[in-house]
């Protein structure tokens, strides 16, 4: 049997993120996935970075994620394409802070990360790590896609298992042939419960078992801390930490 846990979209809320540490260690993975856009929005990029890279140190599987590519090279287009040629001002302020407040070194980190990654699990199963879904950093499985296009997006990879983010939103989606596992997010929730999200599958003998998880974390400190900020759109970033719902 081969367990691997999920994380992603801890987007620089550490207190969130140690939380999901704390409780991915204790499940003892063989493997850990982390699923991008590691840094920008919370208040703490660096050390929520620092943390990532302390689990791909000891063997984790760590991919980037649209909102780093922002970060790392100010590419808004690329990152936030749905925006057209109107990627919104606190956007970029935010992403310029982060990239600032994380240093070259640590930039230099998530420009080099893959867009994904696969994992072969010891009963064969291969299982695809990325943010969005299977050659895309930006289009992701959303809930409202129609079923036409979740199929063409699942034909994009010959894995069994798809391990994501991105939408923020934890969910299984079990195909038969392909299963999505998305972990939700570490830090940034929008399904409405303010608790950080992970995901832990077990794969044996063609068998895929994967289990949302919650966690709570000091939600008002890590809050406070990005209202305390002061940037474009962190009052919105703050009541979405609070709340686990998406606030513009």
């Amino acid at each position: 049997m081969t367990r691997l846990a999920l994380l992603s979209d801890a987007h620089g809320n550490v207190h969130a993120l140690r939380a999901v540490v704390d409780a991915v260690r204790a499940a003892a993975p063989d493997v850990i996935a982390i699923a991008g856009d590691h840094a920008v929005n919370g208040a703490f990029p660096a050390e929520s970075i620092d943390l990532v890279r302390e689990l791909e140190a000891a063997g984790a599987v760590v991919v980037q994620g649209n909102a780093d590519i922002a970060v790392a090279d100010a590419d808004y287009g690329a990152a936030y394409p749905w925006f057209g040629d109107a990627v919104p001002e606190s956007y970029r302020t935010v992403a310029e802070w982060t990239a600032e407040a994380i240093g070259p070194e640590r930039v230099d980190w998530l420009r080099r990360l893959p867009a994904e990654r696969r994992i072969r699990a010891a009963d064969g199963t291969l299982v695809l790590v990325t943010h969005a879904s299977p050659g895309s950093q930006t289009a992701g499985f959303d809930r409202s896609l129609d079923g036409s296009v979740i199929l063409e997006r699942l034909g994009r990879t010959d894995a069994r298992v798809i391990c994501c983010g991105h939408t923020h939103v934890p969910e299984v989606r079990d195909f038969g042939w392909k299963v999505i596992v998305n972990g939700g997010s570490a830090g940034y929730v929008f399904d409405g419960d303010p608790t950080a999200s992970w995901a832990l599958l077990d794969i044996a003998a063609g068998t895929v078992t994967p289990e949302l998880k919650r966690v709570d974390y000091d939600i008002i400190a890590a809050a406070e801390a990005v209202s305390a900020r002061g940037l474009p759109g962190d009052v919105y970033r703050a009541a979405t930490i609070r709340t686990g719902k998406l606030v513009r």
